[in-house]
């Protein structure tokens, strides 16, 4: 992954754009490009975009989820999962327990959805709070899903 591209996850027209960009990876995001208010409406029109791009798309596709203590993420991962994006970034990361958080809610979802056990990756963000710098090595070894590390996009 040398470039990765954020995409607002509730305008079509920017998506259609970012992944005509040519980007390694386009991450459609579902976080702070959206407003609260905003937030199903991203995720249906995500979805629906994803699915209708999935095949043709020539960079990987991973979704930007609202983070763990939110209370959302996983309504953001039962609309997004069942398109099949090829990973999930993980924002506001505090260690490894967290990938391993999401590995699990990932393997519920895909199990419901009827993908193979562990065909999405994590790209969790670090730098996004003081424990999750500190708390970097933690990372090693946490999940067979992780597919790297990120300081963020700044």
């Amino acid at each position: 992954m040398r470039s990765l591209l954020f995409v607002p996850g509730d305008s079509e027209r920017k998506l259609e754009k970012g992944f005509g960009a040519g980007a390694d990876v386009v991450i459609v995001d579902l976080e702070d490009s959206v407003a609260a208010a905003n937030k199903a409406a991203a995720r249906a029109v995500a979805a629906s975009f994803i699915a209708g791009h999935r095949r043709q798309a020539s960079s990987a596709i991973y979704v930007r989820v609202n983070d763990l203590t939110t209370g959302v993420t996983d309504d953001d991962l039962a609309a997004l999962v069942p398109v099949e994006p090829d990973g999930i970034m993980l924002p506001k990361s505090n260690g490894g327990q967290d990938v391993q958080q999401l590995a699990a809610k990932l393997r519920v979802h895909e199990a419901e959805s009827g993908l193979p056990d562990g065909g999405i990756r994590i790209l969790p963000i670090i730098t996004e709070t003081a424990a999750g710098v500190l708390a970097a090595a933690s990372y090693a070894g946490a999940s067979a899903r992780l597919a790297g590390l990120t300081w963020g996009a700044e």
